[in-house]
Order: C-alpha cells, then sequence, then structure tokens
C-alpha cells in the first residue's frame, strides 16, 4: 500500500506535469523538447537513459531492482496533434494549431510518476523496468516500431500499456482477452475526369457526379461484400473537388480509413474498392488512382496478461471497477510492442466529473486529471504484482 499512497501523494506534481506538457504540444517526429523535458526528469531522478532511442525522440530508462526477477516494460507515448485547443483553461495549448488532444500528456506525466516511485524503492525491487517513452503514435508508421527495432523490447518478458479514455467512467479499467482495437489504415481515391461549363455538362466527364456514385458503392462493401461476422469500417472523412459554381470538376479527391480486426478482410476490402473504381470509372470515361497507406495492426492482448491485469486491477485503491469490453475501432501502435512479447494494453477511465465529455481528437478535449492516480497506480501495481507471476 506504500507504493500507491505515493502514487496518490504525487497527484499534485503529476498534475503539472501534465498541464505543462499540454501547453507546449509537439506534433508526430517533432518532439524535440518533450523529448528534452522527459530526459531532465529521468535526470533529476538519477535514473539511466537512453535519449534518441530508435533514431528519433524516443527515451528508455530502466531500474535494476536488488533481487533478480522478469523484466517488465511500460510504455507511454507524448506526441501531439494538429489540432487547435479550444479550451478555456489556464494550460490551454500556447502552440497554434496544435494540441494534446488525445490524452499522451498523461501518460507521460504517469510513467514517469511510476518511475520516480520505483526508484525510490529500487533497493528493495524484485526484477528489472523498463520505460519506453515513445514518439509518434499518432501519425504512422508511427514511432513504435523503430524503437523496437533498436533494441527497446529486448530482454523484457511482458510489457503493459494505458490510454486514458475521457468518454469511460473515470478510475474505471477496461481491456480485453485478444483483440483490443483494430488494424487501421489511411486511403487516398483521385478520380480524374474532364472539365468543362456548367452550362455544357454534355462536354465533359463531371468528376463530382461519379464522386457521389463512388462514395455510394463504397459503402456497400461493408454491408454486402463482406461476411457480417467480420468487423469492419470504412469511412471517407474528406472530399476535394471543384473550383467554384459554374465549372464542372475535371478531379475529385477522397481520403478515408479502413478499420478491421483481420489482416484478410482488409485486403478484401481494397481488393473489392479497386473492383469498383474500374468499373464506375469505365462506365463513366474517367480514372482514378488509389494509394493506400497501410497503418497499425490490430492491437491484440495476451490471454493471460489481460486476464491478470484485469483480475489485479480490483485491488488497485483508486480504481473503482475493473471490466472487459468489446474491441474499439480506434488504431494504436502498442500492437507493433504485443506482436514482440507478451503483455495487454488497457484503457483508463477519465471522463470528466462535470460538462461535456468531448471525443478524442476534438478541439474541446480534456479529461478527469485524478484519472491519472488510477492509471500510475495500475501500472506500477500490474509490475509488481506481474513479478510473482
Amino acid at each position: 500500500m506504500e507504493f500507491y499512497r505515493e502514487i496518490s501523494n504525487a497527484f499534485e506534481e503529476m498534475r503539472q506535469t501534465r498541464r505543462f506538457l499540454h501547453m507546449y504540444p509537439e506534433l508526430s517526429f517533432q518532439e524535440s523538447k518533450t523529448a528534452a523535458f522527459i530526459a531532465a526528469q529521468y535526470d533529476a531522478m538519477g535514473i539511466s537513459y537512453e535519449p534518441n532511442f530508435g533514431g528519433g525522440y524516443g527515451l528508455v530508462a530502466r531500474i535494476k531492482g536488488a533481487k533478480p526477477g522478469k523484466t517488465i516494460a511500460l510504455r507511454a507515448d507524448f506526441d501531439a496533434l494538429p489540432i487547435q485547443d479550444q479550451k478555456e483553461v489556464p494550460y490551454r495549448s500556447q502552440t497554434p494549431n496544435v494540441s494534446h488532444a488525445c490524452g499522451h500528456d498523461g501518460h507521460t506525466a504517469m510513467l514517469l510518476t511510476v518511475a520516480r516511485v520505483l526508484k525510490k524503492h529500487e533497493h528493495e525491487l524484485t526484477g528489472n523496468y523498463v520505460f519506453i517513452h515513445q514518439p509518434a503514435e499518432e501519425h504512422p508508421p508511427g514511432g513504435a516500431k523503430d524503437m523496437i527495432n533498436a533494441g527497446c523490447l529486448n530482454g523484457v518478458d511482458a510489457i503493459f500499456g494505458t490510454h486514458l479514455w475521457s468518454l469511460f467512467d473515470s478510475g474505471h479499467v477496461y481491456t480485453a482477452q485478444g483483440p483490443l482495437m483494430a488494424a487501421a489504415s489511411n486511403f487516398k481515391i483521385t478520380l480524374i475526369g474532364k472539365g468543362g461549363h456548367g452550362g455544357a455538362p454534355q462536354t465533359s466527364v463531371d468528376a463530382i457526379a461519379l464522386t457521389a456514385t463512388v462514395i455510394q458503392q463504397l459503402q456497400q462493401i461493408i454491408s454486402r461484400r463482406l461476411n457480417p461476422l467480420s468487423p469492419a469500417v470504412l469511412s471517407i472523412g474528406a472530399l476535394e473537388a471543384g473550383e467554384t459554381f459554374n465549372i464542372i470538376a475535371e478531379k475529385a479527391i477522397l481520403k478515408g480509413t479502413v478499420r478491421v480486426f483481420d489482416i484478410a478482410t482488409r485486403t478484401e476490402i481494397y481488393d473489392e474498392m479497386s473492383r469498383i473504381l474500374k468499373g464506375l470509372c469505365l462506365s463513366a470515361g474517367a480514372s482514378y488512382e488509389l494509394d493506400i497507406i497501410e497503418g497499425y495492426p490490430p492491437v491484440i492482448n495476451d490471454d493471460r496478461c489481460a486476464q491478470f491485469l484485469h483480475d489485479f486491477a480490483y485491488s488497485v485503491p483508486a480504481v473503482v471497477d475493473s471490466h472487459f469490453i468489446e474491441p474499439l475501432m480506434i488504431g494504436e501502435d502498442f500492437a507493433y510492442y504485443l506482436e514482440q512479447v507478451p503483455g495487454a494494453f488497457f484503457f483508463t477511465g477519465a471522463k470528466p466529473k462535470s460538462g461535456i465529455a468531448y471525443p478524442h481528437h476534438h478541439g474541446k478535449f480534456d479529461f478527469d486529471e485524478e484519472a491519472m492516480i488510477a492509471g500510475a497506480q495500475t501500472m506500477l501495481g500490474t509490475v509488481l504484482k506481474y513479478q510473482e507471476t
């Protein structure tokens, strides 16, 4: 219980760390000042670390316990998003059009707090502890693969990580055995027709009219072409076409995402997209380009680690309840760590106590900061208890 009390007692410092990071966010692959801040924290703690890990801004710190045991890793991401902070709060982002609209500032604050508490007790610890501070989670190809290739998981027996979640009840823990989050990929479709005068449509190939048909047909893939027992999402998120009211657009660009839990299903979706585009463009006298950016694989928890985490969370003082949930269609590059070593990812509920709970990636996103106590206590207790398994 002493460990848990120290996490609770460190809440104000943890909150101040989170708010500082929130005020000075940096985008994926640009997080030099954030990385320097994290390094300074480990310098102050007297914990050894390796900066610029994986050739980027990653950092890996380590604590070696007094007694032999397992080597367990914890991971936190620290990049922000290209979103204007719309909150009217004292810790509002000071960087125009960049904000921590996903909680990565809180993840970093929690992991630093866990490291600080473990360092204080290193003379009585069993096993070794690895703290992975990862950049660029928000932007594929992400930061995880480079850090893994550089050896952040060398000798690691298990890994755990969490994500503060503003739409889940604060202080609750949520995880799943097997799939927890989807494989996420992006696509860009360019439709190329023939421009013309709005008053003489017969002389042109209308890219906007073609776009409307393409969107309708793409939506049929999920509802009519796939096995309904294979969960999948295909969403169009952006459309660029046309210049003014009386010119028929020659080109249209659609951008979207595909989310699945089975990679074979993703392949089937893109094959269907190609077939639809080929047929519609042939009939319209147009052409197309389909560019696919394959994102992260699905986050698949180790069954044993997820069960352990779920059961153990009940004993954590700041945790209200522990839940197994259905998988979510969001993506996370924590998936790459779980492809290499056993482990489990979980959500720490952080719904604000008052006001609107804005979703992640929203300009007014925020979370209940006291939920960081539950998240940090769960991470700390999990790595200590897992030594006994």
